[in-house]
């Protein structure tokens, strides 16, 4: 075992941890769960039963992971960061008895590659987030977000688009359609409506 956990994390016994990651204290790891190489997970964040998580992915200070979210390579989880699982949670029934575990449908988040969500975000599934797109810090992500895409707010809302390297891209004044991070020079082309790619 070439990983780290911390004496008062809780690690299922089921649950993979790959090569070169650490679990901080206080962190909870669930039956089945699945963590790749060189993976952080922060004091007091959770991963539910099953959960898959690619490689290099940090998951900040008390995240919760529910499952059966999946999250890619690169991925990162910031501060306090909900990933829900339930469309219409309720403690009970209809009939008032206490819900248990096969009385309703969990459903996930998926997570793309190399995308960041800000402190405090909330991801409400079913949905997905795409590749190196940006959630800004307290937004709640309701419907899918395209990749490469810039979304705050209440529900959350597109206001931009960033690159690979999480800076919003500037239009290229020379051709519409056509943006460029100013820290790396990286070009990328809208494809369509509501869809970027790297030239």
């Amino acid at each position: 075992m070439n990983h780290r956990v911390q004496p008062t994390a809780q690690v299922d016994g089921t649950a993979e941890i790959g090569d070169g990651s650490s679990v901080w204290e206080l962190a909870q790891i669930r039956e089945q769960a699945r963590l790749g190489r060189n993976c952080v997970v922060g004091r007091g964040a959770y991963i539910g039963t099953g959960v898959r998580v690619g490689d290099n992915v940090k998951i900040q200070n008390y995240a919760l992971v529910y499952e059966p979210a999946e999250l890619a390579d690169g991925v990162f989880i910031g501060p306090a960061v909900v990933l829900t699982n339930d469309r219409a949670p309720r403690s009970v029934d209809p009939d008032g008895r206490q819900k248990r575990g096969g009385d309703w449908e969990a459903v996930g988040v998926r997570v793309a590659e190399g995308a960041s969500l800000g402190a405090r975000s909330v991801a409400v599934a079913p949905v997905r987030i795409g590749r190196w797109a940006m959630i800004g810090a307290g937004a709640v992500v309701t419907r899918d977000v395209p990749d490469f895409a810039l979304v705050v707010s209440v529900p959350a809302r597109q206001v931009g688009w960033v690159g690979r390297a999480g800076v919003k891209l500037v239009a290229c004044a020379d051709e519409p359609g056509l943006w460029e991070c100013p820290q790396t020079g990286t070009r990328y082309r809208e494809t369509g409506p509501g869809s970027l790619a790297e030239v």
